[in-house]
């Protein structure tokens, strides 16, 4: 079975479970918290992700790092991916644990290109307009494109909406390219 389906059963299994307890969000916020500790912490990654490390050890290393820190339920789903040889998949889990949860809870996380920062009350208001085009809570994040000109484009899912400046003048471009003749005349 491939890593990204039991990626997607396993963060299934563990909103559910989350869903039942009312702890949505806690559940993901300790996810990336594994996430973001195996990430930078290279040594931990390669200790758990190790074929001669029997599980015992590594089960009481997991303990000494993160008890008290994640609840029963994100400690056990660790456990077990580790003992199944699946430790690799966590990063993917947490990413299908963001888009269930946000699906069920009717909210879409937005990442809003822009050549320099903007400000609450723009990002407030890209939310506004997002959330009526797409029946969700939209969540806006910035992130500084210089490359982009002028204008933005807005990464919800899948779906990019563009007004950049780049854009306008690459379909000008192509435009142009496609009304000249062979010998570069405008038709």
């Amino acid at each position: 079975m491939s890593d990204i389906v039991v990626a997607k059963r396993y963060a299934k299994a563990l909103f559910e479970l989350a869903q039942e307890k009312g702890v949505i969000a806690q559940y993901q916020s300790e996810l990336q918290l594994l996430v973001d500790a195996v990430k930078d912490n290279a040594d931990l990654g390669q200790i758990i992700g190790h074929p001669n490390i029997d599980f015992t050890r590594k089960s009481a290393l997991i303990d000494s790092i993160f008890e008290g820190k994640l609840s029963v339920d994100v400690l056990q789903t660790l456990k077990l991916l580790i003992q199944r040889g699946r430790e690799g998949i966590l990063s993917t889990l947490l990413l299908d644990y963001v888009q269930i949860s946000n699906d069920v809870l009717g909210q879409a996380n937005a990442t809003v290109y822009t050549p320099f920062a903007i400000s609450d009350a723009q990002q407030q208001e890209i939310a506004t307009e997002f959330s009526k085009i797409t029946g969700k809570t939209v969540y806006v994040k910035n992130v500084i494109e210089p490359s982009l000109l002028g204008g933005i484009q807005v990464r919800i899912g899948n779906r990019v909406y563009d007004a950049s400046f780049s854009s306008k003048l690459e379909r000008l471009r192509k435009t142009m390219i496609s009304s000249t003749g062979d010998r570069g005349e405008v038709r």
